[in-house]
């Protein structure tokens, strides 16, 4: 009865900060309501911000198999920090998770994988990203549906478009978002089936001012990042390396 969760910083809940500004987001949820169906679950969390998937299911997948003793269950997503590079390469990105789904298999671990939720409403040149994750999701769809392997489909979640469920960066979920995503994975475990829908509120301001702030605070900055050849990751370690318990 042990979870561990793999991939970027939509598995490391960046976006649904706690006061001491240490991520939650939605598989510390979903850990949590399974330790509540069931004491006897533990959890990990291998997730880093800004990964690319390869070293995802290279060096965090390595690192969540070698856990003692042996995860019974392990989320996997990964791929929307390639989306976002000139010339991803969505078959080897669809290679790489099916290299995961046979060492999971080997391993005897239980997989699910995730597609990450869409924010290309949101975001400057939406439509490349959504028309390249859009490919990416249905080659993982196919891929996990041949293997039989869990897939929860955030990315086709419409509801999760919604500017309500988005941070400041339109780029990673606030609270509600991870909250709906739990949801949805708590679901296909068949743990519970509790929807988390948030009310229709006011229209989210796109004024020019608003535009400029958001570009100087978060666009300019990743790309700053992306010119100097660094990751909002680096220095950065799994925030749950060791089988713990969440509350």
């Amino acid at each position: 009865m042990r979870y561990v969760a793999i991939g970027d910083s939509f598995s490391e809940g960046m976006g649904d900060e706690r006061a001491d500004g240490t991520p939650r987001g939605w598989a510390d949820l979903v850990a949590a309501a399974l330790g509540a169906a069931d004491p006897r679950w533990q959890y990990a969390n291998l997730a880093i911000r800004g990964r690319l998937l390869e070293p995802i299911v290279t060096a965090q997948l390595d690192a969540a198999l070698a856990l003692s003793p042996p995860p019974t269950l392990l989320s996997l997503n990964g791929g929307g920090n390639d989306m976002m590079r000139r010339g991803a390469d969505l078959s080897r990105l669809v290679r790489l998770i099916e290299g995961a789904v046979d060492r999971c298999e080997a391993a005897g671990v239980r997989l699910m994988v995730l597609s990450g939720a869409d924010p290309s409403d949101h975001l400057p040149l939406g439509r490349v990203l959504r028309r390249r994750a859009e490919q990416l999701t249905e080659a993982v769809r196919e891929l996990t549906t041949r293997r039989g392997v869990l897939f929860v489909d955030c990315f086709g979640d419409v509801e999760l478009r919604r500017p309500g469920y988005w941070s400041a960066d339109r780029l990673h979920l606030n609270a509600a978002g991870h909250r709906r995503v739990a949801g949805l994975v708590l679901a296909a475990l068949e743990v519970a089936d509790a929807e988390h829908r948030l009310d229709e509120g006011a229209a989210v301001s796109r004024g020019l001012l608003v535009q400029a702030q958001y570009y100087r605070q978060h666009v300019l900055p990743w790309v700053l990042r992306r010119v100097r050849g660094r990751s909002s990751g680096d220095g950065r370690a799994a925030k749950y390396p060791a089988w713990t318990t969440v509350s």
